[in-house]
């Protein structure tokens, strides 16, 4: 048998929207899966990769885009609004059984927030970033964005918008998330 190879784009925008496709994707598979208690398995790796794709974005996107545009920091409040949201949504949704009708209505709101936010982002941040920053910045943030997800939390910590504070909080918080998506796959 072959093996497939998939090719990670190496420009920060066309990674985050790749990864934008695969959030849109596992909501889609956790929503949709024949059996609800199926629905956990692909509801923590969404709620991970949404956990790490934020962090990276808060940590090398945003403070790039205020940096480089006058508008940059209009833009970026407006975002980190919406990412502060949608982590305190999805907080909340980690307490709700998954075989709940209240689980999926939730977590159906969270798709409609979280896919908007990736509109705005889309439409109003990474059109920006092309056009103020040259290619080899670009490549160079994606690298950035992949080495700041490798290390980011792995659960959403509403308070924790800022580039600041994800280099302050995010390595103790990414220490204790994973020791305890550890713990509870040992435990089940």
């Amino acid at each position: 048998m072959s093996e497939m190879i998939v090719e990670t784009p190496d420009e920060v925008v066309a990674f985050l929207k790749a990864q934008h496709d695969l959030i849109e994707d596992m909501f889609d598979e956790v929503l949709h899966a024949s059996d609800p208690r199926a629905r956990e398995k692909p509801f923590i790796e969404l709620r991970q990769l949404l956990a790490v794709h934020e962090t990276a974005e808060e940590m090398v996107v945003h403070p790039r885009l205020r940096r480089e545009t006058d508008d940059g920091d209009a833009i970026v409040d407006a975002l980190l609004q919406e990412e502060h949201d949608a982590k305190t949504l999805l907080s909340s949704i980690e307490d709700l059984d998954v075989t709940s009708q209240e689980f999926i209505d939730e977590l159906s709101k969270l798709r409609d927030a979280v896919l908007a936010h990736a509109e705005h982002e889309e439409l109003e941040e990474f059109p920006r970033l092309q056009q103020e920053v040259d290619t080899d910045d670009l490549k160079r943030m994606a690298a950035a964005v992949k080495a700041a997800e490798a290390i980011a939390p792995t659960r959403p910590h509403a308070g924790v918008e800022s580039a600041k504070l994800n280099f302050a909080v995010g390595p103790f918080a990414s220490m204790l998330d994973r020791a305890r998506d550890l713990i509870k796959q040992a435990i089940g």
